[in-house]
């Protein structure tokens, strides 16, 4: 851990050479979600390959980079382009950009994601407020030797999304007349997609939308003590519960079919955390 710890402290010293930016929400942007990042009154983009040592996003349609700039007059880190286990990267670096950006300052953390709907409530182009989380599938962010100075080695994951800051944005959706759905969501590691069998298995233990990212990154934010709130893009119905095959180019055209409605629950979600960070 102390060699993750300096990893991180590097890539904190990186970013400060570039900005002394303080943000107060961090925004994680999923798959196919990237035009949101058109919302923000920009201040100063910090490319990943410009951080000594940050992983780099290889995945199609994540720019990997740090945007950061204001919503209103909310201080905001958005982080376009997010690092996944399946690309090969240590779990300590896929949580690093987390950890990051509660050094730069931000208390509270925001996260999407694009996610396969197994709750036969949820079609494609739908929203879903993510309540609770199944992780017990991919490497726990945590495992190895604790570092005190990020967090307690036991930290309690009982309430790990916010209920305040949830209510704030069933509040906003009711607001805007956004129907958006709740359930519990589940991480697998990807990169192939789920077999049926494997989605009936969530569906049992009770996931309602499962995909390859965002539950470790929660944990890790946790761990740290920050708040956090997610936001499930329901890209296409799971594995086996439609007749179509699942492909990355559905996601990202699901997601611009989408993109309005959910950028207008961000903002307003966002503009309204500004009062609590």
């Amino acid at each position: 851990m102390a060699q993750v710890y300096e990893k991180l402290h590097a890539c904190y010293e990186s970013v400060r050479k570039i900005t002394d930016f303080q943000p107060k929400v961090a925004i994680v942007l999923g798959s196919g979600l990237g035009d949101f990042a058109k919302e923000i009154q920009v201040e100063k983009e910090v490319p990943y390959s410009d951080i000594a040592g940050f992983p780099v996003s290889t995945v199609k349609g994540h720019d990997g980079k740090f945007i950061f700039g204001y919503l209103g007059n909310v201080p905001v880190v958005c982080m376009k382009g997010r690092v996944h286990y399946y690309e090969g990267y240590a779990m300590s670096d896929v949580v690093l950009p987390t950890r990051l950006m509660k050094l730069l300052g931000a208390e509270i953390l925001f996260l999407t994601n694009a996610a396969g709907g197994i709750n036969s409530a949820l079609n494609a182009g739908d929203l879903m407020l993510i309540t609770d989380q199944i992780a017990c599938f991919v490497p726990n962010p945590l495992i190895g030797p604790n570092e005190d100075a990020l967090g307690t080695r036991f930290p309690d994951m009982s309430e790990i999304y916010d209920h305040a800051l949830s209510d704030i944005i069933r509040d906003h959706a009711k607001a805007n007349s956004i129907s958006i759905g709740e359930g519990v969501y589940a991480q697998l590691t990807g990169p192939s997609y789920e077999s049926p069998a494997e989605i009936r298995m969530l569906k049992t233990m009770g996931a309602d939308a499962v995909g390859m990212s965002t539950t470790v990154e929660a944990i890790a934010a946790r761990h740290m003590g920050m708040r956090v709130c997610g936001i499930s893009f329901i890209s296409n119905k799971a594995a086996g519960l439609s007749a179509n095959p699942l492909s990355h180019e559905e996601v990202q055209q699901a997601a611009d079919a989408a993109s309005e409605k959910f950028c207008r629950l961000v903002k307003d979600s966002v503009l309204a955390f500004g009062g609590l960070a």
